[in-house]
């Protein structure tokens, strides 16, 4: 684990970087932890970054479209963000098994860097979103914690879901004019379970967030453009009224025109910032 004062961080930040948190594992399973410059008055929530990238793409290290980010440094919080496995080196579930992996690694480090592992949020962007509302989901689905620190619980307390896919098998019915195709055996979808979705039904729905809804699913925030060509905007209304009908709190908020991500929406950092204070501040 290497320290790294980086200058792109608020003075006196701290980045523990490419940190394993699984021993011996994949090169992707690493994670960058930030750590705030501010007195430590309580322990500090977390915020899990999860890049996008269509499960095939992407880095911890974000880009100039989907930062990581650390302006919640400044906030008083701590940010992880952490690499996965891609489809090309393993099909789904190892995604969400990396995912869940990381918040146990983190959790049981946290008496080390002053982390509050009571207050833990996942955030992402697509792929990244999806990836996220699995961690909300499926926090009790212990056949998909596998690993080390398993006395660890692998759930979070709140999750943002920035335009992430959710039902596979319907996103070519809603997918808009000129709007990508999913069924197809090169999508991303079909690269992450092993096959053509509509070919591989059962392993569509493993994949599906709504598929996990329990009573006790944290509260959500998800955010997508309604002229969205990569992950059609009905995704994330499937998934606002699953959550809705279990009754999870959940705010779905439309950009209006908004394609797949780069809004120019106001709103959008505002909700998101007064989300995360709401669930994992303390009063």
């Amino acid at each position: 684990m290497s320290v790294d004062p980086s200058p792109h961080l608020p003075i006196g930040s701290v980045a523990h970087r490419d940190v394993a948190y699984v021993t011996g594992g994949h090169a992707r399973q690493k994670l960058d932890l930030f750590l705030p410059n501010r007195p430590r008055v309580n322990r500090w929530p977390l915020i899990l970054w999860i890049h996008g990238g269509a499960f095939r793409m992407g880095s911890k290290e974000g880009d100039a479209h989907n930062p990581v980010p650390l302006d919640y440094l400044a906030r008083g919080y701590a940010v992880a963000s952490i690499n996965y496995r891609l489809s090309q080196h393993a099909i789904w579930p190892a995604q969400i098994e990396d995912c869940k992996a990381a918040v146990r690694w983190l959790r049981a480090h946290a008496n080390d860097h002053g982390i509050d592992a009571q207050r833990i949020a996942s955030w992402g962007p697509s792929a990244g979103g999806h990836l996220a509302a699995m961690l909300g989901v499926a926090g009790h689905v212990n056949a998909l914690d596998v690993g080390a620190h398993l006395d660890q619980p692998s759930n979070v307390q709140c999750v943002v879901d920035y335009f992430g896919p959710t039902d596979f098998l319907q996103m070519d019915s809603q997918r808009p004019p000129g709007g990508m195709i999913h069924d197809t055996p090169d999508s991303p979808e079909s690269y992450l379970i092993g096959g053509p979705i509509q070919q591989h039904k059962e392993a569509a729905a493993r994949a599906n967030p709504i598929t996990y809804i329990a009573p006790g699913t944290p509260p959500f925030l998800i955010i997508h453009g309604d002229a969205d060509p990569l992950v059609p905007y009905g995704q994330s209304v499937l998934l606002r009224d699953a959550l809705a009908e279990a009754g999870t709190p959940v705010t779905l908020h439309t950009v209006a025109g908004g394609g797949h991500g780069q809004f120019q929406d106001p709103e959008v950092p505002e909700i998101t910032r007064a989300f995360l204070d709401a669930h994992l501040k303390p009063a």
